[in-house]
């Protein structure tokens, strides 16, 4: 029979197929499997929770891509990625300056920030290994959030998302290189640890309002109110036009201890802004190719570029010499003009600070006089000071000037924002000066330590031990440069038996160095000759030194070639009395063909008394300071003290030991 020309036949041949296609998608999709390439197929973000009523964040692992070299070792390989983290404004109120905390796993070396920029203004690529606990990122251009409620729901006012590409080591497939958490910068609010979704290489987590939290007072402007640190910078903006502004840059040192020299202050332009003038301060580099080549030069094409003053992305401004303060055309503004001079508060109050004015012009679509923003990547320096971390600018109730017109009322900015910026020293970051101790009772001193302030790269010359301990030296050594000491310090180490490493060891490379000698100690007191040694040719105006005394401050008396005064529990404060203010560079010797180069010098003789300092034992270490400031960067300590070469902890001396032999010598010698 032919079942085939049977019309049943073809209908239910028919029915089989449609079946079979209809059941094609009602299958499970097959359970994903582990990654067999590098770079996982592109996912969309997880979609914000809708019972999420605070913050939403999130992060998305959106490319992955083995990268040249490669290596045998797996955890050394190195990946290229690119991600995406969002943070939505679910709540009732504003998010302010926000802050996203995102603690990287796999050694992440961040190589480019779209839609924010890194909160401590580092440029790139940067190394988030460096962070001790999470890589902080806040938002460029939505710094402030704004709720649903109030625009209607419209997520580029209520979100922002931060795309983010780098390098990461190990984590092969089908391993998930995600971040340890999320979270915000920020104490209000709480946030649980996120929810992983390793199958679409994605972290979610809702921040919610902490109940513990006592909110900051907000004035009536509606603004945060201005934050504390060791230096701040104000950058108000006076004037606004409808493609440039005029803006006023006020640096301001709160920190005792805190200095910068010859400042230089530099940030980024994030959307092709220039500087087109400036009062009170100048460019490092006049340089206005960037703009006569770039876009700038394109959109003004009937404005004189000769007349702009910096067109680079990354700006270094320095400050005028005194002379330039009368100058009506680059100078004539407050504060301006000291030669990149700011002092500690309590040295002077009104050299504490330091201002400039820049006029800004600004590009497309930012060409309205109400549309403001400032730079970002904020970094500031000195010669010889401590290094500061500085934040992004962060947008404060506008600062109040008094009236120019001498009306008594206040002028307010336009608009001001604020950068905190923090004391702080980098992961290997070498000391600038170094100390040195001596005694009255010992003829040896114990100098700075090997490569104290770091030692360079050495090309070419003799080889020098980087990590032996310094030769111990006679005390007319400390005069002449490090260059010079070799012979005595030869010399006196076979006087006195010292062993002698081979290489030698290497110097301290300091441009300054302090030597701390005890010099007196009776009954009721004691004494100290405090040495400054400049082996710089540029000279130091207004120094100062703190030095601090953990057990012997309170018994502080006098100083008797600088000014002292007793700052806390534990420090003495002194800078050089008028006329020996200056600490003078290193010159010539009188015939300079033979003898050494000589450093610029400060001395004085401090006393101290014991009346107040009851048990004190100057000589068992508490005669010598912890800890030495030089203009506000903290110096390298020798390990050991002039008290019979013993470590700082004490114990019994050499030349203690040795007469408690000889003295045991002679009563068994006696009959």
């Amino acid at each position: 029979m032919d079942w085939c020309s049977r019309p049943s036949f073809v209908i239910l041949l028919v029915v089989l197929l449609l079946s079979v296609d209809d059941s094609r998608p009602q299958r499970a999709p097959p359970a994903p499997a582990p990654a067999a390439t590098p770079t996982p197929a592109p996912v969309p973000a997880p979609s914000p929770d809708a019972f999420c009523n605070g913050i939403y964040l999130s992060y998305v692992l959106e490319k992955r891509e083995k990268i040249h070299p490669f290596t045998s070792d797996p955890a050394d390989q190195p990946y290229s990625f690119g991600a995406t983290a969002t943070v939505l404004n679910h709540g009732a109120s504003d998010l302010l300056s926000w802050t996203l905390l995102i603690p990287f796993r796999h050694r992440e070396l961040i190589v480019s920030v779209g839609g924010g920029v890194l909160t401590n203004g580092s440029t790139f690529p940067y190394n988030t290994t460096l962070d001790s606990n999470a890589t902080a990122f806040s938002g460029y251009p939505n710094t402030d959030l704004e709720t649903a409620i109030e625009t209607a729901n419209d997520l580029s006012q209520i979100g922002a998302k931060i795309t983010l590409v780098g390098t990461f080591f190990g984590s092969p497939p089908p391993s998930v290189p995600l971040p340890e958490f999320l979270s915000l910068d920020d104490p209000s609010y709480s946030c649980p640890r996120p929810t992983v979704y390793n199958d679409s290489y994605a972290m979610d987590t809702c921040c919610l309002p902490n109940p513990n939290y006592v909110p900051k007072e907000t004035n009536d402007t509606g603004f945060l109110p201005r934050l504390s640190g060791d230096l701040t910078i104000s950058y108000d903006v006076l004037q606004s036009y409808g493609s440039s502004y005029l803006a006023l840059v006020t640096i301001e040192n709160h920190n005792p201890l805190g200095r910068l020299d010859r400042w230089q202050l530099s940030w980024e332009w994030a959307r092709n802004e220039f500087i087109y003038s400036m009062k009170g301060a100048y460019p490092s580099v006049v340089d206005v190719s960037d703009c006569v080549f770039g876009k700038q030069g394109q959109y003004y094409q009937d404005l004189d570029f000769s007349k702009v003053l910096s067109c680079k992305r990354n700006p270094t401004i320095v400050d005028l010499t005194p002379w330039r303060y009368n100058d009506t055309d680059l100078g004539r503004i407050p504060h301006c003009c000291r030669n990149g001079t700011i002092l500690p508060p309590e040295m002077d109050p009104e050299q504490a600070v330091s201002a400039f004015q820049v006029q800004v012009y600004k590009m497309p679509p930012d060409l309205n006089r109400s549309v403001l923003f400032p730079p970002v990547n904020w970094n500031i320096s000195g010669t010889l000071n401590p290094d500061y971390q500085c934040g992004q600018a962060n947008r404060v109730s506008p600062t109040a000037f008094p009236d120019s017109s001498g009306l008594d009322s206040d002028s307010l900015a336009l608009a001001s924002w604020q950068v905190v910026c923090n004391i702080s020293r980098p992961k290997g970051a070498s000391p600038k000066c170094c100390v040195s101790f001596s005694a009255f009772y010992n003829d040896s001193v114990v100098p700075c330590k090997t490569c104290a302030c770091g030692c360079p790269a050495r090309t070419s010359g003799p080889t020098c031990n980087a990590t032996a301990a310094t030769l111990l030296l006679p005390p007319e050594a400390l005069l002449v440069p490090f260059d010079n000491r070799t012979a005595k310090a030869l010399a006196w180490a076979e006087i006195k038996h010292y062993n002698v490493p081979s290489p030698l060891p290497c110097g301290d490379y300091c441009g300054v160095s302090i030597n701390w000698h005890v010099l007196t100690n009776y009954n009721k007191g004691w004494s100290a000759r405090v040495t400054l040694f400049n082996w710089r040719e540029d000279q130091f105006a207004d120094w100062f030194l703190a030095v601090r005394m953990d057990k012997a401050s309170a018994g502080y008396e006098q100083m008797y070639s600088f000014n002292g005064t007793a700052m806390g529990d534990n420090t003495i404060f002194m800078q050089g009395r008028p006329g020996l203010n200056y600490l003078n560079g290193e010159v010539n010797g009188n015939n300079p063909d033979s003898d050494p180069r000589v450093p610029g010098k400060q001395q004085s003789v401090i006393s101290f008394t014991k009346t107040k300092t009851p048990g004190i034992d100057i000589i068992a270490g508490d005669g010598y300071p912890s800890k030495v400031y030089f203009n506000g960067e903290e110096c390298s300590m020798p390990d050991m003290i002039p008290a019979n070469w013993a470590p700082r902890s004490g114990g019994i001396g050499l030349v203690t030991l040795l007469l408690l032999v000889l003295a045991v010598a002679l009563v068994i010698s006696e009959p």
